[in-house]
């Protein structure tokens, strides 16, 4: 009977103790990062700038009996595009080959009747006044084989577009948050977090293809956008 009571009391205190740790776990306070109040916003920022270069992208297309003779046709024809271009001012390195083609042509039942070339050439051209002489060089130096495939206007540094886009889109944000603030009787206290979507340029609208261009080609940069859009958090307080 002794040792049976003594079983009992052991049990007993061990049920007391975990019923302690219960309560104590029950008691323990939260954390304070779970009581923060937020606001979160989305800002936007553009601004615009004038472009400044000038991307022409052209191809001397030529057409023979062999494969030989069309590549050599091509070749001539696209070197002396070439030298007229930089007898225009542009920089060789200005200059690209962004593709070079043999393809045959066939007739009727499959027959190879003879084989195109092609050499296209990416242009970048730092001076809008000098673009449609240069778009006239080219086509008068490769005649009737010249393709002037697009014409893309863009700005060469728009860094500082950038920056002004990014604080506009903060100043914007920071303008609805502080409404909100106001609104809900709080004020703005600390930035918790900013989520940057990034800047966002007009893809470049390329011109009509030209097979040929009897007058120079009139153009007009216009105006490009940088936007940027960002998501901030801010404490209330």
């Amino acid at each position: 009977m002794p040792t049976r009571l003594l079983v009992l009391a052991a049990a007993g205190l061990t049920v007391a103790g975990l019923a302690a740790c219960d309560a104590s776990s029950a008691s323990a306070p939260s954390g304070d990062a779970n009581n923060v109040r937020q606001v979160t916003v989305v800002g936007s920022g553009k601004v615009q700038g004038t472009p400044d270069t000038v991307i022409v992208n052209a191809a001397i297309e030529s057409i023979a009996a062999d494969a030989t003779s069309a590549l050599n046709q091509t070749n001539e024809r696209m070197s002396a595009v070439i030298d007229a271009v930089v007898q225009q001012g542009v920089d060789r390195k200005d200059i690209s080959t962004t593709a070079v083609s043999l393809q045959p042509q066939y007739g009727d039942n499959s027959v190879i009747t003879g084989y195109q070339a092609s050499n296209s050439i990416a242009v970048k051209i730092r001076k809008i006044d000098a673009a449609s002489p240069t778009i006239a060089a080219i086509q008068t130096s490769g005649g009737n084989a010249t393709r002037i495939n697009s014409v893309n206007f863009s700005i060469e540094d728009d860094s500082q577009l950038v920056k002004d886009a990014r604080s506009r889109a903060f100043n914007d944000a920071k303008d609805r948050a502080q409404q909100y603030a106001e609104l809900s009787g709080m004020d703005l206290g600390k930035v918790i977090s900013i989520t940057e979507a990034g800047a966002t340029v007009p893809p470049p609208q390329p011109m009509p293809r030209f097979d040929a261009m009897q007058a120079a080609v009139p153009l007009e940069p216009g105006q490009q956008t940088v936007g940027f859009s960002v998501t901030v958090v801010w404490e209330l307080t």
